[in-house]
């Protein structure tokens, strides 16, 4: 942590504004970090912060306010002005490329070469050092990066930033991904940095974190910042929470609907499996209600719901819907009978980024509305908006690319795509993954609408806390077994921590 004297800034963000055809996303935006600082920015979705993050990356020009970096004022024209100074970017989406190593990923962009012919054996020795520095000197540099975990492809992205001379490195939402050993290795290497007199503008939803990690807060509202250079060890959380949202969040999670006692049994697993990432999973989910998997990254949370969805075939078991068996390995079987899925990884597994919103909710319904091959757009979306409605989708713009929304409005269109297809079970996965506080406040309120309406939900998610405040009924899975079933009201966080670690340990 730095000292009260936070010396000379090192960036100064004054009054930028950026406009997006005629939309404001930017609307006057102050924020000074100083060296060897860890600089939090706080906000909504839609806040603003990703422009301001791609802003200071080089991404975007503002049309007016200024930046300077140790005092003179720099124009960023492009992402390698950014880097050429001293600022490297952490993006929150996964920016690497599957079918490179872990090297070629690093250096992509600067690859180290002699006479033109790349030096694969300099750059393999200085991804070790890297790797090494970030505690995963047991990732190979030769390794394919599409065979990565999530969080080890988030470890590559860190050594990507890293492999740069940097004095700033902002890191957007880096935990996403992460368990929580791997967070504490995350902020064990922030401190490196920031001991070096490295400045981190760290970006993140979870504000246990930034009062662990962070030493000033800028908080972002509607484009504008409401507050900057806050100290952390002295603003309450309540405060923050006002300044993002305008209002107290209180009760994030809604009261849970009783399921009824006759409510039939939707989805029934039986002995499920798939080879050398878990097995023997059974479980059965009823109308209305809602069932949680606790455990920690890589437990096989996520698998298991890919192969409940037909998108990773069994090795064995059963899945059924409704009393009926759904072929293995097959997604138009599982949606076929009922079952929608909401993806770990919403924007390039779940949303077409570059479609208008009206597409992407009806793009699991086109028959309802195609006519001999031609598509009835008016109908879209005519039922969209009903959705957008609905759903309170921001903006309420059927024809507003998906791509343009925030990471709470994208997983509402999700959502909205399985409500107008008439879902029976819902998949979600990490459903809050990337949303603020106030966002997430209204998802769980929708899953719990849509939980009352008599949709079975499963649903997995990274923080316990939020499966057990979800969930009517948690499986605690480690290394790809369910350790135990019970209530989540039988169930407190320190529980399942202590049944995951004990039986990851077994």
């Amino acid at each position: 942590m730095i000292s009260d004297d936070h010396g000379a800034p090192l960036l100064e963000v004054r009054g930028i504004v950026k406009s997006f055809a005629g939309v404001k996303a930017l609307r006057g935006v102050d924020l000074t970090v100083t060296p060897g600082e860890v600089h939090c920015v706080l906000g909504q979705n839609g806040a603003g912060k990703s422009t301001l993050i791609k802003t200071l990356a080089g991404v975007h020009t503002p049309d007016s306010g200024e930046i300077r970096w140790n005092g003179e004022v720099v124009t960023l024209a492009d992402p390698t002005a950014a880097i050429e100074i001293g600022i490297a970017t952490m993006y929150q989406e996964l920016d690497v490329v599957d079918g490179l190593t872990v090297a070629e990923n690093i250096f992509l962009g600067h690859e180290h070469a002699n006479f033109g012919v790349s030096n694969r054996r300099m750059a393999n020795r200085m991804a070790r050092e890297l790797m090494n520095r970030l505690g995963h000197g047991d990732l190979s540099p030769n390794r394919e990066v599409g065979s990565l975990s999530a969080a080890n492809k988030q470890i590559v992205s860190m050594a990507r930033a890293l492999s740069h001379d940097i004095k700033l490195i902002i890191m957007d939402e880096p935990s996403a991904v992460l368990d929580a050993e791997e967070v504490k290795n995350l902020f064990r290497v922030v401190r490196e940095l920031t001991a070096q007199g490295i400045a981190v503008i760290y970006i993140s939803h979870r504000l246990e974190e930034i009062r662990q990690i962070g030493d000033r807060i800028t908080v972002l509202k509607d484009g504008q910042s409401t507050a900057s250079g806050l100290k952390v060890a002295e603003t309450p959380t309540a405060d923050l929470i006002g300044l993002m949202t305008g209002r107290s969040v209180e009760n994030v999670f809604p009261p849970a609907t009783p399921v009824p006692a006759d409510s039939g049994v939707v989805l029934e697993v039986e002995n499920l499996s798939l080879r050398g990432v878990f097995s023997d999973v059974s479980f059965r989910v009823r109308a209305g209600e809602v069932v949680g998997l606790a455990g920690l990254v890589g437990s096989g949370r996520s698998e298991i719901l890919e192969t409940l969805y037909g998108a990773r075939k069994a090795t064995s078991g059963t899945v059924r819907v409704g009393g009926k068996p759904l072929a293995r390995g097959s997604v138009p079987a599982a949606v076929a009978a009922g079952m929608g899925l909401s993806p770990e990884e919403r924007k390039s597994q779940g949303l077409l980024l570059e479609e208008p919103v009206y597409r992407n909710v009806t793009l699991s319904s086109f028959a309802r509305w195609a006519k001999f091959s031609l598509l009835n757009e008016r109908e879209e979306r005519k039922r969209t908006l009903a959705q957008i409605e609905a759903l309170e989708l921001r903006p309420a713009d059927p024809d507003r690319a998906a791509k343009t929304l925030s990471g709470g409005n994208q997983q509402k269109i999700l959502l909205a795509r399985w409500l107008l297809h008439g879902t029976k079970v819902l998949v979600l996965d990490e459903p809050t993954r990337g949303v603020d506080v106030g966002a997430r406040s209204e998802i769980y309120a929708l899953i719990r609408r849509l939980a009352a309406a008599g949709t079975a939900i499963v649903v997995v998610s990274s923080e316990i806390e939020e499966v057990l405040g979800l969930a009517d009924r948690v499986l605690v899975i480690a290394d790809g077994r369910v350790l135990t079933t019970a209530e989540a009201s039988e169930l407190s966080e320190h529980d399942v921590l202590d049944l995951v670690l004990k039986g990851s340990a077994a």
